[in-house]
């Protein structure tokens, strides 16, 4: 019991030094920013709008105070070099509470895109075609608004039951003048180069879809010597295996880059895989599955005089789950693992870690449903961006709680006991949280009356706002130049 108390006591102290050195990040309206997170991340009644978390218990300010801490939050003022130092500075604290691998020998990383709808805000400028699912059959996934471009850790789990965490890192909005894959780019050099950041010359894996195997995100993600990329591709891709040695005497003329095709389509281009690999899976609800992944080394994809493709080889893994029967339970999957120290990640590790990169599709989902990511209604692509920054934080304050929180079920849910089989996800971490900062206490200052303002002169008229058209990105021309005579 004693040891107990001890390590509750560590716990706090832990979570107090992390919501201390959070308040250092930010210079003006500390407070008002720091009762904002917290708000956040206690929204376990349901608040439809930034503006109803003024009611929380732990927004001490008036609702006004919430728009001016989302103002200054990150207010840069244009200024590049200072932006990059306190986004630097956000990650090295996030990094703080991120856990170290124990059972693996590496990092795991997972990177997506996010669609913020818009379709109603014609004065909010820069905004684009975006993918946006939709339930109906036949309707087109297309919305307008702005994407956001994330990259998580996510942390090892003590068995297949475990609370899909996934921490993010960075989040950057994607300009209309770019893709998902490029800001994902320097997101992800800059989470690598950062020599301050735990993983930082370690061996690391990052997982994405299929969107991310293109050549130029694999060219410039296979420049970091400890970082192995595991994307999913599509299954009408063409490949080639490396060709064979030339043992004979240098001919002439440019030597041979690529030897047989291999189309993902046409079993019959296929030659026999290098190594094969048979294991049984279970799912939650205890059904029986068996995984075959196959593998093909030393394979390679066309590239461009830019992107040497044939200088970045890549093992190609196809995954085959069939069920008691020895029926297909879904279509053979393909992944491609890429990077020089790609032979230190098992077949059966390689699986793991794709089938763990879902999680950060739940990290989007409750920060949409329960942390108002896509709520917040703006006029100014900055204040915007803050606020993504600010769900971001208030997310990683629950995980820095979680190991503080009490399981608080509903009469109607499963477990009726408290912390009877207990399952800690962010969902059971905000029903708790209120409790969690009343008893750890605020790291800043009670807000005292200033009187009030004066408000708006009598006759003083409002500019309107100008209204902004869609954005389409235009495809490249191809139309040659004409030449000159």
């Amino acid at each position: 019991m004693a040891m107990q108390v001890i390590n509750n006591n560590q716990l706090i102290a832990q979570f107090r030094s992390f919501r201390q050195h959070l308040r250092k990040l930010f210079k003006s309206y500390s407070d008002s920013i720091i009762d904002l997170i917290d708000a956040l991340a206690s929204n376990s009644n349901g608040a439809s709008s930034p503006v109803e978390l003024s009611i929380s218990p732990l927004f001490e300010r008036t609702y006004s105070s919430i728009y001016k801490a989302i103002e200054k939050s990150f207010n840069f003022n244009d200024d590049k070099k200072k932006k990059r130092k306190k986004l630097k500075n956000l990650t090295r604290l996030i990094a703080e509470v991120t856990p170290q691998p124990e059972k693996r020998s590496f990092y795991l990383f997972a990177t997506d895109t996010t669609p913020h709808p818009r379709p109603y805000s014609p004065t909010l400028p820069e905004r684009g075609y975006i993918y946006q699912p939709n339930t109906i059959a036949g309707n087109k996934s297309i919305g307008v608004g702005h994407s956001f471009s994330f990259v998580s850790l996510l942390p090892e789990k003590d068995s297949h039951q475990s609370a899909p965490w996934s921490i993010p890192l960075s989040g950057e909005r994607v300009p209309t003048d770019k893709k998902g894959i490029s800001v994902g780019i320097n997101q992800i050099n800059a989470l690598m180069s950062d020599e301050s950041l735990p993983w930082h010359g370690k061996l690391s894996v990052l997982t994405a879809d299929s969107a991310y195997s293109q050549r130029s995100f694999l060219f410039n993600s296979s420049k970091h010597k400890n970082l192995v990329v595991i994307t999913r591709v599509r299954s009408n891709r063409i490949f080639y295996s490396s060709p064979p040695a030339q043992q004979e005497e240098k001919k002439r003329g440019c030597p041979k880059k690529f030897a047989e095709r291999f189309d993902l389509a046409l079993e019959e281009t296929w030659h026999p895989p290098d190594e094969t690999t048979q294991f049984k899976s279970t799912s939650k609800k205890g059904r029986q599955f068996t995984v075959t992944l196959k593998a093909w080394h030393h394979m390679l994809m066309r590239g461009t005089q830019q992107e040497q493709m044939y200088k970045c080889p890549f093992t190609l893994v196809r995954v085959h789950v069939t069920d008691d029967t020895g029926c297909a339970v879904w279509k053979p999957m393909w992944l491609i693992v890429m990077g020089e120290q790609r032979g230190r990640i098992t077949l059966a590790e390689v699986y793991s870690c794709y089938r763990q990169r879902f999680d950060i599709e739940h990290m989007f989902r409750f920060k949409k449903q329960r942390l108002l990511m896509t709520n917040f209604q703006t006029t100014d692509v900055k204040r915007e961006e803050n606020w993504i920054r600010l769900v971001m934080l208030a997310y990683v304050q629950l995980w820095a709680a979680k190991e503080l929180s009490n399981y608080l079920p509903r009469p109607w849910e499963r477990y009726q006991k408290q912390n009877n089989d207990k399952i800690i996800s962010p969902s059971t971490v905000q029903r708790d949280f209120q409790r969690i900062i009343s008893e750890v206490g605020k790291p800043g200052n009670s807000p005292k009356p200033r009187g009030n303002a004066t408000g708006r002169v009598r006759g003083q008229t409002q500019t309107k706002r100008v209204k902004h058209p869609v954005i389409k990105k235009s495809q490249k021309s191809n139309i040659s130049q004409p030449k000159a005579a």
